[in-house]
């Protein structure tokens, strides 16, 4: 009987699915400016990787777009303007590096009135996603929630919330908000009564709002597929369905683990049938396992991880986030972050995703780049990409690049280029007008504002942003590592210099920023693909590489093993492209901006037969 429920359940979300939201399908665009025969295919997962139509492992490196969703004045869109999302995805391309955005969207603006979905909302949001797709930038959108709802909290509340429409929180006979004495607002989720009854009330389906959520889900999906072209629609790599997840309260006798298993996981795979229904079949479920399961503060570290999930396989991402607790506390980290710091943390997300069968996502991460304690925020986040990057430190990596692992996707949180600018009445209080930060909870944690003439700029060292990284691999990664030489205030901070026994790679090197890649082919026709930073340009990059050897590598050609083209979109971003004609065999690229004048050929040489030395011993 199970089974036959499960069947008909299926078969009436399918049909639920296709009559229930009408649009035209548009017509195909052409396209993206600056894109190669490679450029443009849907991503699916594979052997646990990302994996592009021509068989290449792809790292999506990007940010959230944006926090300016939690917020009500521009309605629950990041942008107030189609135009304003252009130009922040361009920026975003050029100056931040990113080939891919976790895009917020908000159920209380999707669903203002139960069982009436907006779609001007869908359609002012759709506009919004379409500018980054045309900026050869991938999404994945995410229903987005904290603390449940902005419409628990008083309005005189030191906090707010986002997620829930106001009907939903006027169905439950809430308590009064109240989270004692609570300096971060995170502490409302297991302190706030009001967050957490609401918060079990929608893991219960009480008065159905969980169903009215998952049809909400069905009909934004269906209409982002039905007004999308389908070469756009390729560009969305899957769906994350729910922020942060939380019991709220636990039911007598249960565990974090087991309410992932009972109540979290089923979830899941109602959203996955509802993705199915909408036409997402072959796009990834982005699935967030408990909120505390990585906490780094024993205290607050919960069991999870979908450790009783199985194997999640290709129709599911292991999504997850991670802050530095102790860093953000004050209390608990006096001092800076250190090479390696997180590699441990960022190593169990890998062994997490490996064990379920898939890849991995971190999906936020990030720090205060205000505040007290703002001062850790370059090393925090130099330790968080370097762990993103490989899970060996800087100092053991030249003597253990094999034990790297894959290279973790990451969106930072977050890109907002309202950043101080705001005009929010914090849960409608016009006495409470929230300018500076993200005006959400007294966070600042954008790396983007806009400058007085409109045009956005970073407000983090662009050398840690703009970062070298393997978007696109022919054949299976094997380690990578890149050295920003980003600074903290007057300081270089240099992690992982070039070891003394390779002189020469370290001469071609000197005090620049450098990248490098090993891989192990595997047949494929397209090239292998490294975003090259604005702190890169064509004319003073070197590259070492066993497939060439190059000084301002030239244009990008079939025959042309090692050269440079624009990265899709028309942003003016660039990749180096390197092209193998092998299968099974061991490729290293080192790419630098080291030298200011052009290496001599016999540098080169040297330097290359130093690497391919290395290689052999070390990945061989």
């Amino acid at each position: 009987m199970p089974n036959i429920r499960t069947r008909l359940l299926v078969v009436l979300v399918v049909l639920f699915g296709s009559l229930t939201v009408a649009g035209p399908t548009p017509a195909t665009a052409a396209p993206l400016p600056d894109s190669l025969w490679f450029d443009e295919t849907p991503l699916t997962v594979r052997s646990g990787r990302f994996v592009d139509g021509n068989g290449r492992e792809v790292v999506l490196r990007g940010y959230n777009v944006s926090g300016e969703t939690k917020l009500k004045e521009n309605n629950g869109l990041p942008f107030a303007s189609t135009a304003d999302a252009k130009k922040s995805a361009t920026a975003l391309r050029a100056l931040g590096g990113g080939n891919s955005v976790r895009f917020l969207l908000s159920w209380a603006y999707a669903e203002p009135v139960r069982g009436q979905v907006d779609t001007g909302y869908l359609a002012k949001a759709t506009d919004q996603i379409r500018a980054f797709l045309d900026a050869g930038i991938r999404v994945y959108p995410d229903f987005h929630q904290d603390l449940h709802s902005r419409w628990l909290f008083d309005t005189d509340s030191w906090y707010t919330g986002d997620g829930a429409p106001k009907w939903a929180v006027d169905l439950g006979d809430y308590p009064d908000e109240y989270c004692g004495i609570c300096p971060f607002w995170g502490q409302n989720i297991t302190s706030n009564e009001a967050v957490k009854q609401s918060t079990y009330d929608f893991w219960h389906n009480e008065y159905g709002l969980q169903d009215a959520f998952l049809d909400t889900a069905q009909k934004t999906m269906t209409y982002l597929r039905q007004n999308l072209t389908a070469d756009r629609f390729a560009g969305v790599v899957g769906f994350d369905p729910y922020n942060e997840p939380h019991a709220g309260s636990y039911d007598s006798g249960q565990t974090s683990r087991t309410w992932e298993r009972d109540v979290l996981w089923p979830f899941y795979e109602k959203f996955r049938a509802r993705m199915d229904a909408a036409g997402w079949q072959d796009k990834p479920l982005f699935a967030e396992p408990n909120l505390f399961w990585n906490a780094n503060l024993d205290f607050q570290k919960q069991e999870g991880g979908l450790l009783d999930a199985g194997t999640l396989g290709p129709r599911y991402v292991f999504n997850t986030h991670f802050y530095d607790q102790k860093a953000i506390s004050g209390i608990f980290m006096w001092g800076k972050a250190a090479d390696g710091q997180y590699a441990g943390d960022f190593g169990t997300v890998r062994d997490r995703a490996a064990a379920t069968g898939t890849t991995a996502i971190i999906s936020e991460f990030g720090h205060p780049l205000t505040g007290s304690v703002s001062d850790k925020a370059p090393t925090v986040y130099k330790a968080m990409y370097q762990a993103l990057d490989s899970r060996v430190k800087g100092a053991s990596w030249w003597s253990n690049p094999a034990g790297s692992g894959p290279v973790l996707s990451g969106s930072q949180w977050q890109w907002d280029i309202y950043n101080g600018r705001h005009h929010e009445l914090m849960n409608d209080n016009p006495d409470k007008v929230q300018t500076s930060g993200d005006a959400w909870n007294g966070e600042d944690l954008s790396a983007v504002r806009l400058d007085d003439s409109g045009t956005p700029v970073l407000r983090q060292d662009a050398r840690l942003l703009d970062r070298v990284y393997p978007s696109a691999t022919s054949g299976t990664t094997v380690a990578f590592t890149y050295e920003d030489r980003s600074r903290d205030g007057s300081t270089t901070l240099t992690w992982n210099p070039v070891p003394g026994s390779l002189p020469n790679v370290a001469q071609l090197v000197g005090s620049g920023q450098y990248g490098l890649l090993l891989w192990r082919s595997n047949g494929g026709s397209a090239p292998t693909e490294l975003h090259l930073p604005a702190t890169f340009p064509t004319a003073s990059t070197t590259v070492v590489s066993d497939l060439g050897t190059a000084y301002a590598p030239p244009s990008y050609g079939s025959a042309t093993p090692v050269g440079v083209a624009a990265e899709p979109g028309g942003t003016g971003s660039r990749r180096l492209l390197l092209t193998d004609t092998d299968s099974g065999v061991l490729h290293y690229a080192l790419v630098t901006n080291g030298a200011t004048t052009a290496p001599s050929a016999a540098l080169l040489t040297a330097a290359r037969s130093e690497l391919s030395t290395w290689a052999a011993r070390n990945a061989g």
